[in-house]
């Protein structure tokens, strides 16, 4: 009997998740008491699964303490990914705590949650310098911005290793504009590692809309929270995480357009 030729089987990179433990820290903060403590909460998310651990670290401390990233800092087993705005301390935070990732993002005090991506474009030469000195301490350094040329091809220009695709957009919209956000973001995932760029994403991301993201050729992470969050209040944190990641690295390839091709 005659075989064909064996091919080994090509298996694209999964993405990995981000745990943002930020919603953790704002029923805490709502008491303001001790509890419940994101940094404990932190350890269950890794025991679920989580890559990675991110925090924003806000100019009001709404939520996540300066006390929280610092017990983070020593006792993660994963990475630690802080989400900072581009002030003078918080880089000096940053340089004294060294997390694995600093993420910039735009902050505004008045917002629920950051509401858009980072104006690269806009200040270059500002963010070009803060990354520099963040590159230059061992701090990989990934910059929040929507999926718009422009603003990748100003990350580049800065010299950051990873941009972080706002994904709000196709998170809030209806379903049948959906496949319309779906390709921008995929192009924008293209044209990023064209770049040179290491993409990862973010905002507004659930079980039920993740995994057309998650699918996306060339997604390195994605960095979720809020769903997590709401979730474990039914089923654990741990459980939650493990439910998220099962979705971030088995996605179905188009589980909510069918045959459509956005």
């Amino acid at each position: 009997m005659r075989f064909g030729r064996i091919v080994p089987a090509v298996f694209a990179p999964m993405a990995s998740l981000g745990v943002n433990i930020d919603h953790i820290a704002n029923v805490r903060q709502a008491r303001r008491t001790v509890e419940p403590d994101p940094v404990r909460f932190a350890l269950l998310a890794e025991l679920g699964g989580a890559d990675g651990i991110t925090v924003h670290l806000r100019e009001d401390r709404r939520h996540i303490q300066d006390r929280d990233v610092e017990l983070l800092r020593a006792t993660l087993r994963t990475r630690l990914n802080l989400e900072m705005a581009a002030t003078a301390e918080m880089e000096a935070i940053a340089l004294r705590i060294r997390p694995d990732m600093v993420t910039l993002v735009p902050e505004r005090r008045e917002e629920v949650t950051t509401e858009g991506g980072l104006d690269v474009a806009g200040q270059g030469e500002g963010i070009r310098t803060l990354v520099g000195r963040l590159e230059g301490a061992g701090i990989g350094v990934s910059l929040f911005v929507d999926p718009d040329g422009r603003q990748l091809e100003a990350c580049r220009t800065c010299g950051a290793r990873w941009v972080e695709l706002h994904t709000g957009a196709y998170a809030e919209a209806a379903w049948e504009d959906q496949p319309l956000q779906l390709a921008r973001i995929t192009e924008a995932t293209t044209n990023a590692r064209a770049m040179g760029l290491r993409v990862n994403a973010g905002h507004g991301l659930t079980y039920h809309n993740v995994e057309p993201i998650a699918a996306i050729e060339g997604m390195e992470e994605l960095n979720i929270g809020h769903t997590i969050v709401a979730r474990a209040l039914a089923v654990g944190l741990e459980e939650a995480v493990r439910q998220m990641r099962a979705l971030v690295q088995n996605p179905r390839r188009d589980p909510l357009f069918g045959d459509r091709q956005p």
